[in-house]
């Protein structure tokens, strides 16, 4: 699918860069208001000043063309400031959120090598320690405010980079996708032409620094000569924000234009479905939502609230291709048709083009599921510094006129009348640099969409996913997760897997449904894969079924799920085993030791001593046998390679259980039998380091970057 034979409308020399393209409405109407944010105002002539002086100090400090610059700043003016500063340079951003995790910061730092780093003496300290090589403080750089009106004089390349995205995957760690003015402009024409964006729009920004929505935000308000109004709490990553001081907002800004992530936008829906009526969100013109799987159900629900002078578009895309290269909006559609469950992102933006390939990269005929790939002016220039990386991802294809797409790891369709329906995010993309999803993975991406739709249409269930999960060492499976309306019948694990057992073909359900409170959600507002609970295990749960049987059932109540159960299976086996283990133990030392713990000839107090040492040996030889017969569900439950998983259960086993057999054999072999403290210091003491590096290997294991981030999961 192609969005338009119209080539976008780039732009050459300055005038194809974003800061080109800001600096023309800053010069055509540099009293309109540019920036917002907490009752305040900035227009486009003192923004463009003070990027200007900004620009040059940064010159001055040695940003040139061709390199980077972190900008690790908060919500306000000074961000903007120094972003368009810095492509002023001629360098390129790589926005970096200050309040991140520490080992985000220092993975981030790592992975793009910025420069330098341009931030607030808020941040110095902390910024430093993760690895930030020089810094800008803006807030002491009093130099900047002394230099000459102007931008730097250095020439500015279309071609080159302007933003380096640290992307948000759904596995493994965060990967940086550059991006040139280029790529970003031919979004910008796509976003123009859809939206209809002009001088006259007010956009809201939701998002945080780190993330792509944040720049699709400014780049659609400042080089538009629209006002980019920043609202005054991150929806994504502040999550004590009330969802009620949303409308207000919009409302007393007079916004006409904002994209929300889903989650966001299902909270808004939950607000305004009990008072519909009325236009909630009057004035707003577009209302767009990405991020992951959007249902058309809740999409036609939240265009009827709002009303249809408003759009609501569903957005599909990737962060190494400019964001968004589709869009979907239900104009004319009052009902899902047939009652079907889809999710539908629709048609690309101007100048992208979307493909669903098999799995030897040939397109597919329309109705038949494949990978989807992505292609067009927007599509950005991989992963620096990984080659092999980015050659795996962005592989040549004769099947477009660029001979080059980007591989998403999604799976999808084209359905009738043209539109791309989206199925889900794949397992991963496997093989050689030109190898696609395979054929096992899309089919159980589509079954997966199948009972997901099935569970979510379940009454009494607010929100579902259903997700493939290591439920054991070497054997995944389908696993359904439902957060369910408190009070609702018939929404405990149980009730909820009988019931898509019934519903689907055979083979078609997941082993498990279990129901939690709230889906688990990583930084950026998506479901986090890695923190779904295990269900329960087959033989803990047979007896209490009705009819008893095998298969997994999710644990009800406190959400818990698997985690509980684990837990409670590894607690009851330590006191089933682990203390008549322990009292074996004691009963049998003197048996099989005579004498070695004998403490008569020790003076007090240190007899006493020695004797709480001996029960410690006990104990812990009690709950090392428990650990060996009952703890290697929990050791699976971290999801570590099998072998590696295996050898960390037996390594807690013999750390736990050898002292009590060592220390008495210790005890009662004579100093000077070499042979046998020979014998005694390999298989005990050797054995216990290694086993405590098996262990430290475990703790440290990381897997490797797996897929990466999308708009749309």
């Amino acid at each position: 699918m192609t969005g338009t034979d119209t080539p976008p409308e780039l732009g050459t020399g300055r005038a194809g860069t974003l800061p080109g393209r800001f600096e023309e409405h800053a010069r055509a109407a540099p009293g309109a208001v540019a920036l917002r944010w907490a009752g305040t105002e900035l227009g486009y002539g003192e923004l463009d000043a003070r990027a200007d002086r900004l620009a040059r100090h940064l010159v001055e400090r040695g940003l040139r063309p061709g390199r980077l610059a972190a900008v690790a700043l908060g919500r306000g003016a000074e961000v903007y400031v120094a972003l368009l500063a810095v492509l002023k340079t001629g360098a390129a951003y790589l926005p970096l959120e200050p309040g991140a995790p520490d080992p985000l910061l220092r993975h981030v730092l790592a992975e793009a090598a910025p420069d330098l780093v341009v931030t607030e003496e808020a941040h110095r300290i902390r910024l430093t320690d993760a690895g930030a090589a020089e810094l800008v403080c803006v807030d002491s750089a009093g130099a900047a405010a002394a230099q000459p009106a102007g931008p730097p004089p250095v020439e500015l390349d279309p071609d080159g980079l302007a933003v380096v995205l640290a992307t948000s995957g759904t596995t493994g760690a965060p990967r940086c996708a550059g991006l040139s003015h280029r790529n970003l402009l031919a979004a910008h024409h796509g976003w123009r032409t859809v939206y209809g964006i002009t001088p006259a729009d007010r956009i809201l920004s939701t998002a945080s620094l780190e993330f792509d929505v944040f720049t699709a935000d400014w780049v659609r308000a400042l080089c538009s000569g629209a006002t980019l109004v920043v609202a005054p709490r991150n929806l994504t990553l502040d999550r004590a924000a009330d969802i009620a001081d949303l409308p207000p907002l919009i409302a007393a800004e007079r916004i006409t234009l904002l994209e929300l992530n889903t989650r966001t936008a299902r909270r808004l829906t939950a607000l305004l479905a009990p008072t519909a009526g009325g236009r909630p969100l009057a004035g707003v013109r577009v209302l767009t939502v990405g991020a992951e799987k959007w249902w058309l159900d809740e999409h036609l629900a939240l265009q009827r609230l709002v009303g249809r002078p408003t759009r609501v578009i569903n957005v599909y895309g990737l962060a190494e291709a400019s964001v968004d290269s589709t869009w979907f909006e239900v104009r004319g559609l009052d009902e899902v048709p047939g009652g079907a469950a889809l999710s539908m992102v629709g048609l690309p933006f101007p100048g992208a083009r979307v493909y669903v390939l098999d799995p030897s990269g040939t397109p597919l005929p329309d109705g038949t599921v494949g990978e989807i790939a992505l292609a067009g002016p927007g599509l950005g220039a991989g992963y620096p510094g990984r080659p092999e990386e980015t050659a795996r991802r962005f592989v040549r294809s004769e099947h477009d006129p660029d001979g080059r797409v980007l591989l998403t790891g999604d799976l999808g369709r084209i359905a009738e009348g043209g539109a791309l329906e989206f199925l889900g995010r794949a397992a991963g993309v496997v093989g050689p640099t030109d190898a696609r999803v395979s054929a096992v993975a899309a089919a159980t991406v589509s079954r997966a969409a199948r009972a997901e739709a099935r569970l979510r249409a379940r009454p009494g269930i607010r929100e579902a996913a259903v997700a493939e999960v290591e439920v054991a060492p070497g054997r995944r499976e389908l696993v359904g997760y439902a957060v369910t309306v408190p009070g609702a019948p018939d929404t405990d694990g149980w009730s909820l897997t009988s019931a898509l057992t019934a519903a689907l073909p055979a083979g078609e359900a997941p082993a498990a449904v279990v129901p939690v409170p709230e889906l688990p959600r990583t930084r950026a507002g998506k479901l986090d894969r890695d923190a779904l609970p295990l269900p329960a295990p087959a033989d803990r749960t047979a007896a209490r079924r009705p009819g008893g049987g095998k298969g997994y059932r999710g644990k009800g109540g406190a959400g818990s799920g698997g985690v509980a159960e684990s837990e409670s299976f590894l607690g009851c086996g330590t006191v089933a085993v682990g203390v008549p283990s322990a009292m074996a133990a004691l009963l049998l030392t003197n048996r099989l030791w005579p004498g070695s713990t004998d403490v008569s000839a020790v003076p007090a107090p240190y007899d006493s001593l020695f004797r709480v040492l001996y029960l410690f040996e006990w104990a812990a030889f009690g709950l090392g046998v428990a650990w060996l017969l009952f703890g290697a569900v929990v050791t699976a439950r971290q999801r570590r390679p099998v072998g590696l998983s295996v050898a960390a259960h037996l390594a807690v086993f013999w750390l736990l259980a050898s002292w009590w057999p060592q220390d008495n054999l210790y005890r009662t072999t004579r100093r000077s039998d070499w042979y046998a403290q020979s014998w005694l210091v390999f298989v005990f003491n050797i054995a216990l380091m290694v086993s405590a590096a098996i262990v430290v290997r475990f703790l440290t294991w990381q897997p490797k970057p797996g897929p990466k981030p999308h708009k749309q999961l």
